[in-house]
C-alpha cells in the first residue's frame, strides 16, 4: 500500500498509511480513488505466447489461446479487466487466468483471442489503458453490471450463489444448498417444459449449461412441500475467458 500511495499520490504517503485503515468505507473509498487513477495510465501490453496454448497456467488453469485470457503479475485470479488500445480505441474485456508476463516494461500479456480483438497480430505489442471490472463469478461479461442471484427457495431452504437474474450462454450453472432440494422443472425459451425431479442432497449439486439463448423457468421445491419459481435470462454476447 505505501509503495501505491507514493505512485499515485491521493493522500499523504505518510507513517499513517502503514497502519490498517479505519473502517471498511475509508478502505473502499481509497480502492476507487486507486482504480481511477490506474485506469488512466498507459500500459504496454504483448502478445502471449501461442506455443503455452494447452499448457498449465499459475492459476492450474489449461491456457487457451482463443479465449478472453489474459496475463498479470498483480491482478486476482479471475478478475474482469477491461482493455483499450490507445492507438485506435478499440476494447475487449478479459479474465485474469495466468501471472507474468516477465518481460521488462510489461505489463500485461493477452491471449491470440483477446489481442486480436483490438490490433492486428503482426504487431505483437499495443499500449493500452485498464479498467478493472470486477471478479468474473460476480460481473456479467456481456453488460458488465453485478450479477444478481436469487437464493431462497423456500424459509430454511438457500442455494449457495444460487440462480443468476442474467446469465451467459454456454456457461454452466452450478446449483448447491443447505438443505435437500428438488428441480422439479424447467421451462425452455422455446416453451417447451421439460420435466425433471432430481433431487439434490446437502454436498450433492445439480448442473445446467443453457445452450440456446432466451428466459429460462426453473421450478424448485423441498422436502416440506411447496414451490419457487426462478427466471434466468440468457444472453449470447460472447464469453469471457471460458
Amino acid at each position: 500500500m505505501p509503495a501505491l500511495l507514493g505512485r499515485y499520490p491521493i493522500t499523504q504517503n505518510d507513517a499513517s498509511m502503514r497502519q490498517p485503515l479505519g473502517n471498511r468505507e475509508a478502505l473502499i473509498t481509497l480502492m476507487r480513488a486507486l482504480d481511477t487513477m490506474l485506469s488512466t495510465e498507459v500500459h504496454e501490453v504483448s502478445l502471449y505466447a501461442e506455443d503455452f496454448h494447452g499448457k498449465g497456467t499459475a492459476f492450474g488453469e489449461s491456457f487457451d489461446m482463443h479465449a478472453l485470457t489474459a496475463a498479470h503479475r498483480t491482478f486476482p485470479h479471475n478478475t474482469l479487466v477491461k482493455v483499450t488500445n490507445e492507438a485506435n480505441g478499440k476494447s475487449v474485456v478479459v479474465r485474469i487466468n495466468d501471472r507474468g508476463p516477465y518481460v521488462e516494461g510489461r505489463d500485461m500479456d493477452l491471449s491470440l483471442a483477446a489481442f486480436t480483438t483490438i490490433e492486428e497480430r503482426s504487431r505483437g505489442i499495443l499500449r493500452a489503458t485498464f479498467e478493472r471490472i470486477g471478479d468474473a463469478s460476480i460481473v456479467d461479461s456481456c453488460s458488465l453490471e453485478k450479477v444478481l442471484y436469487q437464493q431462497r427457495i423456500m424459509r430454511d431452504v438457500r442455494l449457495r450463489r444460487g440462480v443468476p437474474r442474467t446469465a451467459e450462454l454456454g456457461k454452466p450453472l452450478v446449483l448447491m444448498a443447505n438443505r435437500a432440494f428438488v428441480v422439479r422443472g424447467i421451462v425452455y425459451p422455446n416453451g417447451v417444459s421439460k420435466r425433471v425431479q432430481d433431487w439434490v442432497l446437502p454436498g450433492e449439486q445439480f448442473t445446467f449449461t443453457p445452450a440456446e439463448v432466451g428466459r429460462y423457468v426453473f421450478t424448485f421445491g423441498a422436502t416440506e412441500g411447496g414451490r419457487r419459481e426462478m427466471v434466468m435470462e440468457v444472453t449470447g454476447c460472447g464469453t469471457v475467458g471460458k
